[in-house]
Formats: structure tokens, C-alpha cells, sequence
């Protein structure tokens, strides 16, 4: 018994420099830690996303997701660099490690999670409808566009399009490659209505509200989350305690306000 013991004491002696240097190599893997050894943090997005990410009249590319990311650049004291990619390729290009973090304003869905990981959700949301102008006082709700006669338009690979042909079956369902292509088409009149989250539907109403009207009541619930590959809890807990810390001194806040309750910027953006 006591040479049992005594071999239990001293595999328990010894056990944490081997934790220690399991979480060490575990570390050194982390894309965390890669990133403050490059000195770079590369984020990936998609502009074209308002507010969350879209050009400027420069070229440059701005939007909440972009001051977000200048942030968590300037606190891990790295430089930020930004990788425009299009949104059916954007997990892939992550899985690739074509840059470190997805930051494009994603929602955050079990699908998805099976091939990437999320942090906690840093914003909620919901799909709306953008309507043709005249269609204006005849429909007021999205159920009503549940009809054969309607043509709905809707970005491919979104979860605007997988509402779409959820609640919405019986209509006619457009794909396009981009949110402006399929907003062109319902204001031109050659789709009915653009299915899409709610702040960029509100934004894009607010620039033309002569030619489209906004059912501004979300009928979807949506968390948008920041994508990581598997298999790096380092990177995953850091991302989750800087977003608590930007709650609770009052940054987000700042920013959410800048993008969501302001228009301002809409000067700055190229049509």
C-alpha cells in the first residue's frame, strides 16, 4: 500500500510541469499567439455588408465589424490588416487560414458551427422586408408575399435566403451575388422584394426611400457571432473576454451607436 501510495504522490508531483507543458504547446499553436508573433491580425469580410462593412468614397473599406477590428488590433498591439473576400468562399478561406478571425457579420447557425467555431454573439438581429415602392399600403406584412405572383430577391448563401424559402415557399426566389444586384432588381421593379437583415435594410431605406418601402419588424431572430477554426480554445477566450470588456466600458456602446443610430456616415459611401 505504501509503495502504491507513494507512487501516487509522486505522479501527482510531477503531473503539473507535464499540464504545463501541454497548455505550453497548445499555446504556441494557438492562432493567437501566431498573430502577436506576426505583429498582424488579418481579419476577413465581405464589403458590402452596411453598416457593418462597406467602401468608402476612397475606395477605403469602413463599418462597425471594421472598427471593431481596428479595436481588438490595437489591444492585442498588432497592426490590422483587412481581407475582402466573397461571401461563398469566406469559410473556406478561413479553414485555409487566408486570414485569422471571420468578421463579416455572420449568424451564427449549427450548420456553420460544424465547420468553424463562434464566439459569443456581439449583436442580434432579424430578416426584414424591403418592398418596391408600389407595392407600398398593399402589403404590410411578410407573410402576405407568400404568393406565386411575388418575386423575392435574396443574396446567395445567406440566411436572408434560407428565410425566404422557409416562410415564404409559394413565392418566386431570385438569387443574386450581392446585396446591391438584388436590390437594383426590386427597384427597377423586376423582383417585388429584397429579403434581408434588418440594420442593412434599414440603412439602404434611408438612402432611397422614394424608390423602396422597409417592413421594418424582423420576423427571424439571428446572433451574429465572430468565426474561428476548431480546436483553439486560447483564441476563442480571448475574443469572448474582450468583447465582455468592451460592453462593460462602454465602447461598444460608442460604436453600435456611431453605425446604428446614426446616419451620418451615409455621406461618406459610395452609392
Amino acid at each position: 500500500m505504501r509503495k502504491i501510495l507513494g507512487a501516487l504522490l509522486a505522479l501527482a508531483m510531477a503531473a503539473p510541469s507535464w499540464v504545463m507543458a501541454s497548455d505550453q504547446a497548445l499555446w504556441e499553436k494557438s492562432t493567437l499567439h501566431e498573430i502577436l508573433q506576426r505583429g498582424e491580425l488579418r481579419v476577413g469580410l465581405e464589403a458590402g455588408y452596411m453598416p457593418f462593412e462597406m467602401r468608402d468614397k476612397k475606395g477605403n473599406i469602413i463599418g462597425f465589424d471594421v472598427d471593431l477590428a481596428r479595436l481588438m488590433a490595437k489591444t492585442m498591439g498588432v497592426e490590422l490588416k483587412l481581407v475582402n473576400t466573397q461571401w461563398d468562399g469566406i469559410i473556406p478561406a478561413l479553414l485555409t487560414e487566408k486570414f485569422d478571425i471571420l468578421l463579416g457579420g455572420m449568424t451564427i447557425t449549427p450548420e456553420r458551427n460544424l465547420q468553424i467555431n463562434f464566439s459569443d454573439p456581439y449583436i442580434v438581429i432579424g430578416q426584414t422586408v424591403l418592398l418596391n415602392r408600389k407595392l407600398a399600403g398593399t402589403v404590410t406584412n411578410y407573410a402576405q408575399l407568400n404568393d406565386p405572383k411575388y418575386t423575392i430577391a435574396t443574396k446567395l448563401g445567406t440566411t436572408g435566403d434560407i428565410a425566404a424559402r422557409r416562410y415564404l415557399p409559394n413565392a418566386r426566389i431570385h438569387n443574386y451575388e450581392s446585396e446591391v444586384d438584388a436590390m437594383i432588381e426590386v427597384r427597377n421593379g423586376r423582383a417585388d422584394a429584397f429579403v434581408y437583415d434588418q440594420p442593412y435594410n434599414l440603412v439602404y431605406s434611408a438612402q432611397f426611400p422614394d424608390q423602396v418601402v422597409h417592413l421594418s419588424e424582423p420576423f427571424t431572430r439571428e446572433s451574429l457571432g465572430w468565426g474561428v477554426r476548431k480546436g483553439d480554445p486560447d483564441f476563442l477566450n480571448w475574443l469572448n473576454n474582450f468583447l465582455r470588456q468592451i460592453r462593460d466600458d462602454g465602447v461598444y456602446d460608442a460604436l453600435y451607436k456611431k453605425w446604428f443610430e446614426n446616419t451620418v456616415w451615409l455621406k461618406n459611401v459610395t452609392g
